[in-house]
């Protein structure tokens, strides 16, 4: 509802104040399965979203191999999504989202699908990446650590309602190693936990 691809159930979704009635460039969206174009080369792919707005060649594929660069994929502009890892492909997705230098980035469980250790390098990787660019994120996730890790609010949701809404004041940047054994961590990865079992 939020991206615009359904309709509202009921009640209205605002944007800065204005009515969110279909998909718009003020709303990346990166799924769980990789959703990249394979005929595309990976420049492409990302350069996709500014070539739908209008930019002509050359500024769209300046964008692209910015975002590109931000999220570590540089080298593999001219590749295909086929040549790359799952990791990467997700990396790539993220990329072409924020080409659109999106007001609001939607995450559908995008590391879902990763190994373990994959998981926590994009999950440093897109704490950096909000870091450079800051634009508001929706991360729907089922993992806790993940959650906590991320975020700086989490709202832990139960069959259409709030159960609760969390501040995380965790310092930034962060990574894994220096939060694993952190109390505070510990005690709101905790709370979130006792929430969703209890739900």
């Amino acid at each position: 509802m939020i991206a615009g691809f359904i309709p509202a159930s009921g009640g209205d979704i605002l944007l800065d104040g204005r009515h969110i009635n279909g998909p718009g460039p003020d709303r990346g969206v990166v799924f769980q399965s990789f959703a990249l174009f394979p005929w595309k080369t990976v420049l492409e792919n990302v350069a996709f979203g500014p070539k739908m707005r209008g930019a002509g060649k050359a500024e769209r594929e300046k964008i692209a191999r910015e975002y590109l660069t931000l999220t570590g994929l540089a080298h593999a502009a001219e590749r295909y999504p086929n040549e790359l890892s799952g990791g990467m492909q997700q990396r790539v997705g993220v990329a072409r989202a924020l080409a659109n230098e999106p007001d609001v980035l939607l995450m559908d469980e995008p590391f879902a699908s990763v190994d373990a250790q994959t998981r926590m390098t994009l999950q440093e990787e897109l704490t950096r990446i909000w870091q450079a660019r800051r634009p508001t994120v929706i991360f729907i996730t089922h993992d806790v650590n993940e959650a906590v890790f991320l975020a700086n609010r989490v709202i832990v949701l139960s069959k259409g309602r709030v159960l609760a809404d969390l501040d995380v004041p965790l310092p930034r940047p962060r990574a894994w190693d220096a939060l694993i054994e952190d109390e505070q961590f510990k005690k709101i990865s905790g709370q979130v936990l006792h929430l969703v079992r209890s739900a």
